[in-house]
């Protein structure tokens, strides 16, 4: 069972191997996640804004983005960003205060940990977590 330190200390060792000279890389991927706990009701229920804190996090993260998709699952929503480097999701329980976050790109030109934390800071969680993840093919 991976717990969130083991992840993390494998993914500082794959990322040092990346650096190591004469290691290419064939496919280049980041995947941050996260969960948000103590956040607002009236913000994780709110469809059209969780959709624009998508949009603006393609920006920040230097992002391409396709399309966004929006589900209202009463109370909580669900928004899915297709990027051409990969996606962005923001699953929401209002009723809990509780959502996931989740940032995935396989451009070595954009930057999901910073589009992530432009999520955090918008939706302005009483406490956060997350992990950021190499999801690169390295030769």
């Amino acid at each position: 069972m991976w717990v969130r330190g083991d992840t993390l200390i494998f993914t500082a060792s794959i990322r040092a191997l990346g650096e190591m000279e004469g290691v290419r890389y064939k496919v280049y991927g980041k995947h941050v996640y996260g969960n948000l706990y103590g956040c607002s009701y009236e913000l994780l229920a709110d469809s059209e804004f969780l959709k624009g804190v998508v949009v603006e996090a393609a920006k920040v993260g230097n992002m391409t983005l396709l399309d966004v998709k929006v589900w209202r699952i009463s109370p909580g929503v669900s928004v899915v960003a297709v990027i051409l480097e990969s996606h962005i999701a923001i699953h929401t329980w209002p009723e809990f205060g509780f959502a996931t976050v989740d940032v995935y790109s396989c451009g070595k030109h954009s930057n999901p940990e910073k589009a992530f934390k432009y999520i955090v800071e918008v939706l302005k969680p009483a406490r956060f977590e997350y992990t950021v993840a190499d999801r690169s093919y390295i030769e």
